[in-house]
């Protein structure tokens, strides 16, 4: 044993109840001196399924303590919310619904090591993913004094049926089985889903991958309208009622996932090198950004609507990168608000068969007019006005034109 690992007496371990972080308990304690072992797990709305018996699983396993920390409306309200409003997708279609979570997770899991006197936290990222860079970019910025330590980039396990023989060699139970068809993340505002068919591009993935919408097919023949109240870039109200963030989102998800909205299935760029395929179901969310983007087309002149696109393409690269905690995202996240108190009014989408279309939008904000827009006859816009514009707008093309002659 290194002196290094002598020294780790109490490690965080994020804990999910799952294969991986079961095994990760003993691995510890054998690894690190019988070192203790404090089980720490983030509700983000993953559902209750996943959350009975976690408590007494992490003792069983040989945790000291297990930690299970309410974060859904948190989650929402000040890292959903904020980032939705900057326009962030990832490539153009991934509505960053793990990575959105990473953040404030390993935030609260740094909360716990502090308040235990912990002097090291662990998470069960792989080598190969994108998670263990956000986690532990986090961990650099909140707590650069604590040691983190990632099994899968230590042990000599490297698949399922090692870490069952592990297990059952040390009379540990578990409900995993040597096959696990598909790897999931859920919170509230999406579920991603990986592996099985979906490792081979060319597969379409199966009715069995999808968990939170009806396949559109199947969605009712009759649309369903739901209309948003926005006060600055925030959801506040769904078809008239008051919401909290985390409540509006959870009616949201309901109402949108019936009609098979919010399926994606793309081959994206990790941040580490790779590429990989998933199949991601955002259902609320699809229809809050809808809202935004409809209310943004209102309020936001030709330069700020430019400029709120900029922000919202370098932001998702951020987010993506597990970059949350840095002047750069603060200052975006800034820039993203000052644009986001014009962005109020009201929205009605309609759902149908998978699609969410905006039908109507209005905004006390709102710079469209309808007296200058018109194609009939009007009084407020002089069009012999256009021809000087176009002459100065022209200037530079013009001139190069004549020095080429």
């Amino acid at each position: 044993m290194s002196n290094n690992q002598a020294s780790v007496k109490k490690v965080v371990l994020a804990y999910s109840g799952g294969l991986d972080t079961s095994a990760i308990i003993p691995w510890l304690k054998e690894t690190y001196d019988n070192c203790e072992i404090v089980a720490f797990c983030a509700d983000v709305g993953q559902g209750e399924e996943e959350l009975i018996g976690l408590e007494e699983k992490a003792l069983a396993s040989g945790a000291s303590e297990c930690h299970i920390v309410d974060l859904k409306e948190e989650l929402v309200a000040d890292y959903i919310y904020p980032t939705i409003a900057t326009g962030a997708i990832y490539e153009g279609t991934y509505l960053l619904g793990t990575s959105m979570a990473r953040p404030i997770i390993a935030k609260a899991q740094v909360e716990v090591a502090r308040k235990v006197g912990a002097d090291a936290l662990c998470h069960g990222c792989t080598g190969k993913g994108n998670d263990q860079v956000r986690f532990e970019g986090c961990f650099a910025a909140l707590a650069p004094d604590l040691k983190v330590i990632a099994p899968w980039r230590e042990w000599e396990m490297v698949s399922r049926e090692d870490l069952l023989d592990y297990l059952a060699e040390r009379n540990i139970a578990t409900t995993a089985s040597a096959t696990k068809i598909y790897s999931r993340d859920a919170n509230a505002w999406h579920i991603s889903h990986e592996g099985g068919e979906l490792e081979d591009p060319w597969n379409e993935p199966t009715k069995d991958v999808w968990t939170m919408t009806v396949a559109p097919e199947d969605a009712p023949d009759k649309p369903e309208y739901v209309e948003l109240s926005i006060e600055n870039a925030r959801v506040t109200k769904v078809n008239g009622q008051a919401l909290s963030p985390y409540a509006a989102l959870m009616l949201l998800n309901d109402i949108a996932g019936a009609h098979g909205v919010g399926r994606i299935d793309i081959t994206e760029n990790r941040l580490v090198g790779m590429k990989s395929r998933g199949c991601y179901e955002t259902p609320g969310g699809t229809v809050m950004f809808a809202a935004l983007r409809a209310i943004e087309e209102l309020v936001l002149d030709k330069s700020s609507r430019e400029w709120r696109e900029q922000i919202g393409a370098q932001m998702s690269h951020l987010v993506y990168d597990g970059r949350w905690f840095t002047p750069l995202c603060e200052s975006l996240l800034a820039a993203s608000e000052s644009l986001a108190a014009l962005s109020n009014g009201d929205v009605v989408i309609k759902l149908y068969k998978g699609q969410a279309s905006v039908v109507k939008k209005r905004s006390p904000n709102s710079l469209y007019s309808e007296e200058f827009a018109t194609f009939g006859e009007d009084d407020v816009y002089n069009q012999k006005d256009a021809e000087g514009f176009i002459r100065l707008y022209s200037l530079a093309s013009r001139i190069r034109a004549l020095h080429s002659k």
